[in-house]
């Protein structure tokens, strides 16, 4: 990369709470998050927001009636974002632009208010513009009442990392100074819980540990969806109050075989992974955090992927979706999350049920994958 880019802050808002201490004692803990629910006409596993989570987002609803009518996602990046740009020392004074995607988007207002449309025939005057996707960056620069550009994207489950590569690509091309950049997601409700199982990746599982991502030898899918939404401030240069710097960014995409199709070696995560560590020895990477969503087929790809970049070499490997499920668009920056409290502990966090690895060197530097459906992979090195 030809300019360092400083994270300057991180908040998030998901199962494992919303602040970095308590986000550490549980990443700590081998417990996973997932509670059962009635979603899509049976008892389902999910992973929820914990309850000051919760609390947090009704107050911030109840905050202004205008935030009542929002959706979810709109309101755990708002929260999300509020902490970020504070930790970050940011104000309205600032020209910061603003990138949050999501995969799914407003999805329980929009089952509501088509449910209602199906019994009455009529839509609500909100109906349209609450669900749009560009509800969230648009909402969250009004509560923030920012100046700069804002952006609104969905690229599947790699959609947190876009938005994390669209904000480099402003810094660097000297468009703004800085960028709040990331994703949420509210995808627990009936219809998206249905087209996951309809797609047979959806965990039934009555294992205590029941999505086995990071598991290679497991003989079905379990895949579990959680809900969130993180966020990171961005800045041009090596900043003194930086949590950690973006080395490398990398990105590829795979020719679609069918609509969720990836490569037996994913092909395009190779591409991703090469480009961002093209200006250093593969030596210095000490972790990857995986996208690794607990699917026969993903993690497996991309653990083959990882061999035929680092060959017998490999670094540490780990995944938080075994804890806190699958969070969609917002799961890149929730796995940025985890690498930088690594590196800032200096401990690595593996997965209770795989293979021990045992960690011989300080973390300082983790590779986060993701990865949407149909191959569209983004890879980032971040150092401290």
């Amino acid at each position: 990369m030809s300019q360092i880019i400083s994270i300057t802050a991180l908040a998030s808002i998901s199962p494992l709470g919303n602040d970095p201490k308590t986000i550490w004692e549980n990443y700590q803990n081998g417990n996973h998050c997932f509670t059962s629910h009635f979603l899509d006409h049976k008892n389902t596993l999910v992973a929820k927001l914990d309850d000051n989570s919760n609390a947090i987002v009704e107050a911030l609803k109840q905050s202004d009636i205008k935030y009542k009518s929002l959706d979810k996602s709109v309101l755990y990046a708002m929260a999300a974002s509020r902490k970020a740009v504070e930790n970050a020392g940011w104000t309205s004074k600032d020209a910061f632009g603003i990138n949050i995607g999501s995969s799914r988007g407003a999805t329980d207002l929009f089952e509501k208010h088509f449910q209602e449309y199906l019994e009455s025939g009529k839509a609500q005057t909100l109906a349209s513009p609450t669900t749009t996707l560009g509800n969230i960056s648009s909402w969250v620069a009004h509560d923030l009442q920012s100046s700069g550009p804002e952006i609104s994207h969905s690229i599947t489950c790699s959609t947190a990392l876009h938005a994390l590569l669209n904000g480099v690509a402003w810094l660097r091309a000297g468009m703004s100074e800085k960028f709040l950049v990331g994703g949420s997601e509210a995808p627990l409700t009936d219809f998206t819980v249905g087209q996951m199982r309809a797609l047979k990746i959806y965990s039934n599982s009555e294992e205590e540990f029941p999505n086995r991502a990071l598991d290679f030898e497991k003989k079905q899918n379990t895949m579990i969806l959680g809900e969130g939404a993180a966020v990171c401030c961005l800045e041009i240069g090596k900043k003194e109050n930086a949590l950690a710097y973006i080395e490398g960014i990398g990105y590829a995409t795979e020719i679609l075989e069918h609509n969720i199709s990836i490569s037996a070696e994913a092909t395009c995560f190779q591409k991703s992974m090469k480009m961002a560590l093209e200006n250093i020895d593969l030596s210095e990477v000490d972790a990857i955090v995986m996208h690794a969503p607990g699917t026969k087929a993903g993690d497996l790809t991309e653990y083959k992927a990882i061999q035929k970049v680092f060959g017998s070499n490999l670094p540490m490997l780990t995944t938080n979706k075994w804890k806190i499920g699958h969070t969609f668009g917002a799961s890149g920056i929730l796995s940025v999350e985890m690498a930088i409290l690594m590196m800032q502990n200096n401990q690595f966090i593996g997965v209770p049920f795989a293979e021990a690895q045992i960690q011989t060197k300080p973390i300082r530097k983790v590779l986060v994958n993701a990865v949407g459906f149909g191959g569209n992979a983004v890879s980032v090195l971040l150092s401290v």
